[in-house]
């Protein structure tokens, strides 16, 4: 990475708001006394995955659902505001980051969610790409622990050495998550394209206001 690239993917943005006030002071407090860039990264990756909740029914009409410090103020996020959020995180503690969108397959989302989308494949997932050691590495903070624990499937971990992509298989061996698409990287968040091309494609999951529901109980109802 060049010298102009890495200012770029350390400079704060609309939606990647490293500058925010509340993102500094978060990302101060979850990397106070940790030296190397690999273990902030990974502090900074468990404080989003388990410390804002998984939500895929946010307001997708709302442009706070996709910029870091109203996802961090709110607690919750779908998988594109969380992306942001450690974006923004990281970009605060001088790691270079930036976001990055494919589309998947989802085997085990929620029938009502597979209902509200109307098919298995999720457009525009979004994830995060780490400048760690010399290289960029794919970082997903998006279903936290007790999300995974409820859908029987281990919790993605990141460690700042190797990428840490969507598990392909849960617990017992079932098809979980696959990659159908790359969308490629971005410094910021294409948030109007984002609204635009989830009301278009979701259109009963992207109603003002937001679909409303909690994932965890209906992961857990499905369950039982």
């Amino acid at each position: 990475m060049n010298v102009t690239e890495q200012r770029l993917y350390l400079s704060p943005a609309e939606y990647v708001d490293s500058d925010h006030p509340a993102i500094r002071q978060h990302a101060e407090m979850v990397t106070r006394g940790i030296d190397s860039d690999a273990e902030r990264a990974r502090a900074l990756y468990d404080a989003v995955r388990d410390g804002i909740r998984y939500d895929p029914y946010v307001d997708y009409t709302d442009r706070e659902s996709f910029r870091g410090s109203s996802v961090l103020s709110s607690g919750h996020g779908y998988c594109v505001g969380k992306a942001a959020l450690y974006a923004a995180l990281c970009r605060a503690v001088g790691i270079p980051v930036r976001v990055g969108l494919s589309d998947v397959r989802n085997h085990l989302a929620t029938p009502r969610l597979l209902e509200a989308v109307g098919t298995d494949v999720f457009s525009y997932h979004g994830y995060v790409e780490v400048y760690l050691g010399g290289r960029w590495l794919k970082a997903t903070p998006t279903f936290n622990a007790s999300l995974c624990a409820k859908l029987g499937v281990t919790p993605l971990d990141f460690d700042g050495t190797g990428d840490a992509l969507f598990q392909p298989f849960d617990g017992d061996g079932r098809a979980f998550m696959d990659y159908v698409f790359n969308h490629g990287t971005f410094f910021d968040v294409p948030t109007k394209f984002l609204m635009r091309e989830m009301t278009r494609l979701y259109p009963v999951l992207c109603r003002p206001g937001g679909y409303r529901g909690r994932m965890e109980e209906e992961a857990e109802a499905s369950a039982s």
